[in-house]
């Protein structure tokens, strides 16, 4: 077969299955993509440029639209270019969510079309108005998210078939499209992602170097970006009660300080010229720093893949919270590990964890249900045990990724031309 990718962001949730299909006999690969990548074997890749951003008179309902059609236009210039040179895919694989791939079936009408079907917005049920506090929800939200979701409609018509990570995830979609959507996991590498008893980190603090292995005691927190979305409001509140109970913890926090779902804080009191608004991390930090112990709180920000995984394998507990939203890779990571996990009672987390037996389930909302949970099973090594044994067990068997989902995901490619 021919087969086009399609992610902004390329690889994105295809950097498993882009390669695998490259290295079956006869296949041709190509990628197309917005940002710089690393090369991948036996992908060709192919970059397209944004001709220009929306003016900013566009009604506000269709500015999200606006932009969807203009990276499917520039998406649109690139694959002609691909077209005039002899490439015809038989299968074009999308991330449909930012518009690039609106216009590539009116270049190659006979190619089948699989979209990643991540989220349908909705104005209620999901994480629209979930959190009062930062999500207010609006007299005319239900009309702007009508519009966002046009993108979507625009596709169900021309693709033969949607690719969902969750259970969840794929309910949210309209019917009669649900019905085509198949549940398959981007996947973890389950014998990668697995215990180290052995692990040792080195961290550098204000007092110098710190030494840490499994014999002390961690309590670790991930977002891409720390943000309420993933709950770090929720988990920074809890931490005063955590560090007090357990005096000798320390608690690992990765992410960076912008967003990736939600909306940016509100201009902070004094920003202005060469001084920045303050982000939700140190927002949600002051709220409390006067009540914990700052040489055993750390932020790392983003790290490497490696350092990442080092931090998993020495976490006592791992404290995971999340809106109704997409499900983060980093749980079932933290699940593969072996990681003792109090995660928020939302879906689709509910789909890995199920409380006391793959984890503890905690009311969202709960910070001193959070608190609580995270320092009973600090004092219980034989239940963090038993509960980290059991998370493990259900990511190799739900979401390894060679075992299951990539052959998974293979079979859904090929059943797009079935």
């Amino acid at each position: 077969m021919n087969i086009l990718f399609i992610h902004q962001n390329f690889p994105g949730q295809f950097k498993h299955l882009a390669p695998a299909l490259a290295a079956l006999p006869g296949h041709r690969v190509v990628a197309m993509h917005i940002n710089a990548t690393p090369p991948m074997a036996g992908v060709q890749l192919v970059r397209y440029g944004l001709p220009r951003q929306p003016p900013g008179k566009t009604h506000r309902w269709l500015t999200d639209l606006e932009t969807k059609v203009i990276r499917g236009e520039a998406a649109y210039r690139a694959a002609l270019a691909l077209k005039q040179n002899g490439f015809s895919p038989d299968v074009i694989v999308a991330h449909p969510g930012w518009g690039e791939s609106l216009f590539l079936k009116d270049l190659w009408p006979q190619a089948r079309l699989g979209i990643y079907s991540e989220f349908y917005y909705h104005a209620q049920g999901a994480d629209m108005g979930f959190d009062p506090e930062f999500s207010a929800v609006k007299d005319d939200d239900a009309c702007r998210l009508r519009l966002k979701n046009a993108n979507y409609e625009l596709h169900f018509p021309m693709s033969q078939g949607g690719l969902a990570p969750t259970h969840w995830q794929r309910s949210v979609f309209p019917e009669p499209f649900r019905s085509q959507i198949t549940v398959m996991h981007d996947g973890i590498d389950t014998q990668l992602v697995r215990p180290n008893a052995a692990v040792q980190m080195v961290l550098g603090t204000r007092r110098g170097e710190v030494r840490l292995t499994r014999q002390d005691e961690v309590i670790t927190f991930v977002n891409r970006n720390l943000e309420p979305y993933r709950g770090y409001h929720i988990f920074m509140r809890a931490l005063p009660a955590i560090l007090r109970a357990r005096p000798k913890a320390r608690v690992l926090i990765v992410g960076a300080d912008g967003v990736s779902y939600g909306a940016l804080p509100p201009q902070a009191a004094g920003a202005g010229p060469g001084k920045p608004p303050t982000g939700w991390r140190d927002i949600f930090l002051n709220e409390v720093k006067a009540e914990l112990d700052m040489d055993r709180v750390h932020f790392l920000g983003n790290v490497p893949y490696a350092d990442f995984l080092q931090m998993l394998h020495l976490s006592t507990v791992h404290a995971y919270l999340t809106y109704p939203f997409v499900l983060s890779w980093s749980l079932l990571e933290a699940m593969s590990s072996g990681c003792a996990i109090v995660a928020s009672d939302t879906a689709p987390v509910r789909e890995a964890i199920e409380h006391n037996q793959t984890g503890r389930l905690v009311d969202f909302f709960n910070v001193a249900g959070l608190a609580n949970n995270v320092v009973a099973l600090c004092e219980d090594q034989a239940e963090r045990a038993r509960l980290g044994q059991a998370a493990r067990e259900f990511a190799v068997s739900h979401y390894d990724l060679h075992s299951h989902c990539l052959p998974g995901q293979m079979a859904w490619v090929k059943s797009l031309l079935d």
